[in-house]
């Protein structure tokens, strides 16, 4: 390798080269396409100082350099998913020069050529539930009020606690754990419920593991994370539904995201010359 290389955002098909006009990519490069075998490969050059194996190890631990680059890769899917089918690939997939991605076009044509048959005039949408946080069990011993109820009892003046008191303390310490846990049955019982729902207006789903509190800000627990891929039909509907759960499923709050190119449902994917 010399000192760039060719950086890969996804595969279109039927792209007007005019619709990538002006596109800057990661690092504020040009983006252009290289064209073979009847599909568009959405590229940019890159310099190794930032995009070879030993630099990519150490920028991929960087948080802001990657929510950067991942911003940039996904502006340009999303301009050309705007113009026409559009696969993206995951980020930072690079390769030596034009002429082997346009290699990679021509000997994966099926392959690319399924993948955009199931994505073509459909989109993804995001939907992400979280249950509101449970008010804290009332301590024992405490009033309406919050403040320490009234004893119905004179004070013994022993410093050990009354006979039996043990047992009311596991008691309590296990109908809580009961408590808990049928809240949770309830709130795994409304996101299924809610899921089946949705599901009904998609032509697929997938579902992705809760998200670190960290990063969705979010005090409530999250009891859904699914990705929905849409006939662009069917998305008024879907988004009724998605209104409809808001106002009627007590204690949940729903989070909706789109429409996005279709990053979940790319099942097919390649092989970059080079690798973090």
């Amino acid at each position: 390798m010399t000192g760039t290389a060719v950086y890969l955002y996804g595969v279109a098909r039927g792209l007007d080269p005019a619709a990538l006009g002006g596109t800057s990519g990661v690092s504020g490069a040009a983006v252009r396409g290289v064209v073979a075998g009847g599909l568009t490969a959405l590229v940019s050059t890159v310099r190794l100082d930032d995009y070879g194996e030993a630099a990519l190890r150490a920028n991929l631990e960087n948080l802001a350099w990657l929510e950067e680059t991942a911003r940039a890769h996904h502006d340009v899917v999303d301009r050309a998913a705007h113009a026409a089918p559009t696969a993206p690939v995951r980020i930072a997939t690079l390769y030596r020069d034009d002429a082997r991605v346009a290699e990679i076009l021509a000997t994966q044509r099926d392959r690319f050529g399924e993948v955009l048959d199931g994505i073509a005039g459909r989109s993804e949408w995001g939907v992400k539930v979280y249950a509101s946080p449970e008010p804290p069990a009332e301590p024992a011993g405490t009033g309406p009020g919050g403040g320490l109820a009234p004893r119905t009892e004179p004070p013994t003046g022993s410093q050990f606690p009354p006979p039996g008191s043990g047992t009311a303390y596991l008691r309590r310490r296990q109908d809580e754990h009961r408590r808990r846990e049928d809240a949770g049955r309830r709130m795994a019982e409304r996101a299924a419920g809610l899921h089946a729902e949705l599901a009904e207006h998609a032509i697929a789903s997938r579902h992705h593991p809760p998200q670190d509190p960290r990063l969705s800000g979010r005090e409530g627990t999250q009891i859904l994370n699914v990705a929905y891929l849409l006939d662009e039909e069917r998305e008024a509907a879907f988004l009724a539904a998605t209104r409809a759960a808001s106002g009627h499923i007590e204690g949940v709050e729903l989070e909706v995201t789109g429409p996005w190119p279709p990053y979940s449902f790319i099942d097919a994917d390649v092989t970059p010359d080079t690798a973090p």
